[in-house]
């Protein structure tokens, strides 16, 4: 234990010389850092004694600078007041002699004014006279014109109006035939420019458009393998033939044509159906009510989709986008619509591609052209169906589907029943026009051919001084012989311009109608 002791105290006594020594190399540390501590602030305070010394001397620069500043600026102030007051002295000189200039101009232009008035008086004096001998002269005037129109009534043996009127006659004569002679240049100048750029745009568009035309009819054959077909066909108490009649709305007519049979119908859409059915039907062999209910809801999808691949095709060929699938179903519809005899699909992708291009060639908007000229008979897939025209038809069918207002006003007026607003409606109406008047696109009934001829004649006929008319060219032209003392070279031309313009009113016809005038005078005599 007493060991343990002296080596804790041993401890404690080494413990606390280490201290002691750190204690005063610390202290020894801290005097030194101290001692420089003050070193830096006498310095500090030596600079900022010396600082103050340098603002002193540099606040009494400046006011010094200040004071010289301020009276150099008294000087100009003198200097100013003094060169001020000699101009204004200078001025007010010269304002007074200005003012006498002045006074002396007004003096002599006082006197100016005088003499002219003077000269005035005179020129009035002088003018009353002339006056007064011009009245002396403009009465003997009249007395002169009073005798020579009683001496010229004597000599002419008419009075002032009957001359007036006949006058007034002559000119008018001259003035219409100045007219119609202005018509006539006018016509041949517009004729020469418009002419050749119409037939350059129109022959390049049908150059460029091929559209196969389809004649249709109303009634299709099928061709059977032989004629024990046409008694399956038939069924027992005829039940099968009256169960496919009933189901697709045509009539199997079934005669002595050697192994053929033919379907007819008014509706293409149903005709198609039952011919698909039909031929489905032979092939497979079995015939029975129950297999031919299956077979005609087939063929009636596959004409649907038919359909619709046919729009989406015309569609496609035509590079038309953004159009509502309802719109190109309907479009395929028109495959199985004819109108006289045309495919109306041939037909719209015609009317389609030439009012493209013509709109191409004249600088218009393209897409709006191929677009109307496609929809334009829209309504022709829905005549059967609903009541009113097809353009009206095919108008309320694009507009529900949101076309923009120049389709559908380019639809509207294809056939003229509201006035042109674009030029793109004029190419449609124009290609529609083209479309159906070329050489066997359409068909026409000889009833309403013969018709139109004698339409043509008495537009014609109900002119005066037509002699004779003739209807030529399958209703193209109309020549026109008229009476040489009733009609003269230059009325013709207007007698033309006025009937064209009757027939436009009055008429509908395809493609368009010359009307030529013919004038003639013979001189006959004989020899004897």
């Amino acid at each position: 234990m007493e060991t343990i002791s002296i080596v804790m105290l041993a401890v404690a006594a080494v413990i606390a010389i280490v201290s002691f020594v750190l204690y005063k190399s610390k202290s020894q540390l801290f005097n030194e850092k101290m001692k420089d501590f003050e070193l830096k602030i006498k310095d500090y305070d030596q600079k900022i004694k010396d600082g103050n010394r340098d603002v002193e001397q540099r606040k009494k620069e400046i006011e010094l600078q200040i004071k010289e500043e301020l009276f150099e600026i008294e000087q100009k102030k003198k200097e100013v007041v003094l060169h001020g007051k000699e101009e204004l002295f200078r001025e007010k000189e010269e304002l007074e002699k200005e003012i006498k200039e002045k006074e002396k101009r007004l003096i002599q232009k006082e006197e100016n004014l005088d003499k002219k008035l003077s000269k005035l008086e005179i020129q009035e004096i002088n003018t009353k006279k002339i006056e007064e001998d011009f009245s002396l002269k403009s009465q003997k005037l009249d007395e002169l014109l009073e005798k020579e129109n009683t001496e010229l009534e004597k000599i002419a043996r008419m009075n002032m109006n009957e001359a007036k009127e006949v006058l007034l006659n002559k000119v008018e004569n001259d003035l219409k035939q100045e007219y119609v002679q202005k018509i006539k240049e006018y016509d041949e100048k517009t004729r020469n420019d418009s002419d050749k750029l119409a037939r350059k745009i129109l022959s390049q568009a049908i150059q460029r458009c091929a559209v196969d035309h389809v004649v249709e009819s109303c009634v299709s054959v099928v061709t059977l393998p032989s004629d024990d077909m046409k008694g399956r066909i038939i069924g027992r108490e005829g039940r099968n033939i009256r169960t496919f009649e009933n189901l697709t709305g045509v009539e199997l007519v079934i005669d002595d044509t050697p192994e053929a049979v033919v379907i007819s119908g008014f509706d293409p859409v149903r005709r198609e159906i039952a011919r698909m059915a039909l031929e489905a039907l032979v092939s497979d062999g079995r015939i029975h009510p129950t297999r031919i209910e299956e077979v005609i809801e087939k063929a009636r999808n596959d004409v649907d989709q038919k359909i619709r691949e046919a729009g989406e095709k015309t569609v496609f060929e035509l590079g038309i986008q953004n159009i509502h699938p309802e719109i190109v179903k309907t479009i395929g519809r028109l495959q199985y619509r004819t109108s006289y005899g045309q495919n109306i699909l041939q037909h719209s992708k015609e009317v389609s591609h030439l009012a493209g291009i013509m709109a191409a060639e004249l600088g218009v908007n393209i897409k709006l052209a191929k677009r109307a000229g496609l929809l334009h008979d829209l309504g022709k897939a829905l005549t059967h169906e609903e009541e009113g025209t097809h353009t009206v038809l095919g108008v309320e069918l694009a507009r529900k589907y949101n076309e923009s207002p120049k389709v559908l006003h380019a639809m509207a007026c294809h056939h003229h029943d509201i006035e042109f607003e674009t030029v793109e409606a004029v190419l449609v109406q124009v290609a529609d026009a083209l479309s159906a008047a070329r050489p066997g696109a359409r068909m026409e009934p000889v009833e309403n051919y013969i018709k139109r001829m004698g339409k043509l004649e008495d537009i014609a006929n109900s002119f005066p001084g037509i002699e004779k008319c003739f209807v030529m060219q399958a209703g193209r032209e109309i020549r026109i012989m008229v009476q040489p003392d009733a009609v003269n070279d230059e009325y013709a031309p207007k007698l033309a311009r006025d009937i064209a313009e009757k027939i436009e009113a009055e008429m509908e016809y395809p493609g368009q109608v010359k009307i030529t005038v013919i004038r003639e005078t013979r001189a006959t005599n004989f020899a004897k």
